[in-house]
């Protein structure tokens, strides 16, 4: 798992500078693109995905101590947290898109939407990943610390990509 985080984090930084250079030759065009983001959906989706590892963190602390029940409980709350977030994200598209702000269109719209493309094909990989840990906690037979773990490193670092892909497209002015 933390040989696919890294390699998925190196990826992201390479994508992440190819940005900032697009970005720093047309400064203003970036700008004005940015101001068509709804920085309250972006910011509900940051809490949401913050909330969500949290969630997953408390499961990880459960399983540690025997509580299978709890760990269940908040893995699956933080799963739910998952598909509020590709809600609200499918939200932002369909306005964004009705706006006429398309992939092809824009150069800042292209970066935001395969960068959060891409994330949400993360979060829904996560979504199977945190299935899965569900399905394990549920078995006796099954239960092992290290797919737990596994799980909660992924999803952690979903929420670390979108935290700076939050900053990179809806906050950094």
């Amino acid at each position: 798992m933390w040989v696919m985080v890294l390699g998925d984090l190196l990826i992201f930084g390479a994508y992440f500078v190819i940005f900032m250079v697009h970005r720093s030759m047309e400064p203003q065009r970036f700008l004005e693109a940015q101001q068509h983001l709804d920085l309250n959906l972006g910011t509900l989706n940051t809490l949401v995905l913050l909330t969500s590892s949290w969630l997953v963190a408390r499961g990880v602390r459960a399983a540690r101590t025997l509580r299978y029940d709890s760990a269940i409980r908040f893995t699956t709350a933080a799963g739910a947290l998952g598909v509020v977030f590709i809600a609200i994200k499918a939200l932002e598209w369909s306005t964004e898109l009705r706006a006429g702000h398309t992939l092809p269109g824009d150069e800042f719209f292209s970066f935001y939407y395969v960068f959060t493309g891409v994330h949400l094909f993360h979060v829904a990989l996560g979504l199977l990943i945190l299935a899965i840990v569900v399905r394990e906690l549920r078995d006796p037979r099954r239960r092992a610390m290290a797919t737990v773990e596994s799980g909660a490193i992924y999803w952690h670092m979903v929420d670390l990509l979108w935290i700076v892909i939050f900053g990179l497209l809806y906050v950094m002015r």
